[in-house]
């Protein structure tokens, strides 16, 4: 997500920004990852009753609650120590995704609704941080295009977990008892088709990235098809465990940069 401004406007491959890729990615990746270590505390005794993150280490009990705060705390120091030789409006982009992650952990992760608004924003921040990062403004479209795919791969992991976990699902994620299926699936179908429209405006002003229009289709209705057949819903699983679905996405990389380098 941090190199999307770049990429999109048509500098990531130009010699003097290759160089400066490694210092905010690596920043946001430690953020990332401090702010697991703590929700994996928090989560602990919920995740233990998940089919498949009661594996993790913390509730596994592989590794104490304590040295993974510890972790997490020093995560966070680097990435901060990171940000700050970046920019300082970068710093304070990265501070504020740090904050949002927090509350998330703590709070607003159940409250229907907010819930899913706030895994978006997470998108976002990092979006404008890339912009920040590398002095690059982000087209409207664009900015439309991420916030309603960040939605829609949400909605569909709730809508993942909920068949998965069934009855047990709110004892693992409360918010799941709140949300109709009905409700889920609409609002899915609902931002899908917007994300279609928005990106498909986007791709009209740039010349050469229509092609790209049918497999941004083909994705989202492999991605919606593998979440009703009760498949993992998590966006990262997807792509790496569904072959077509990874395949259509390196395609769709693929000539998106040679696109853009070409310009």
């Amino acid at each position: 997500m941090l190199f999307f401004p770049p990429l999109f406007g048509g500098i990531l491959f130009r010699t003097e920004i290759v160089g400066q890729l490694a210092l905010p990615f690596m920043a946001f990746c430690l953020a990332a990852s401090a702010n697991y270590a703590i929700n994996d505390v928090l989560d602990a005794g919920k995740d233990a009753c998940h089919p498949q993150k009661k594996n993790r280490p913390v509730p596994s009990g592989r590794l104490s609650s304590l040295t993974a705060v510890v972790i997490g705390i020093c995560l966070f120091l680097l990435a901060v120590i990171l940000g700050a030789l970046v920019s300082l409006p970068f710093l304070a982009t990265l501070v504020a995704y740090v904050l949002l992650s927090s509350a998330y952990s703590f709070k607003l992760k159940n409250i229907p609704v907010v819930d899913i608004f706030c895994v978006s924003a997470g998108f976002l921040l990092r979006l404008y941080a890339g912009s920040l990062a590398f002095d690059v403004r982000v087209s409207d479209w664009l900015f439309l295009s991420v916030f309603l795919l960040s939605l829609f791969l949400s909605i569909g992991k709730r809508i993942a977990e909920k068949q998965l976990l069934g009855e047990t699902g709110a004892s693992h994620r409360p918010v799941l008892a709140a949300y109709p299926m009905e409700f889920l699936h609409g609002t899915m179908y609902m931002t899908g088709a917007t994300v279609l429209v928005t990106y498909a405006i986007y791709v009209v002003s740039h010349s050469g990235l229509l092609l790209t229009i049918p497999l941004c289709c083909f994705g989202l209705f492999r991605y919606m098809y593998r979440v009703i057949k009760d498949a993992s819903g998590d966006p990262t699983e997807a792509l790496l465990q569904d072959r077509v679905l990874l395949t259509i996405s390196l395609l769709w990389a693929v000539m998106v940069g040679l696109n853009l380098w070409q310009q």
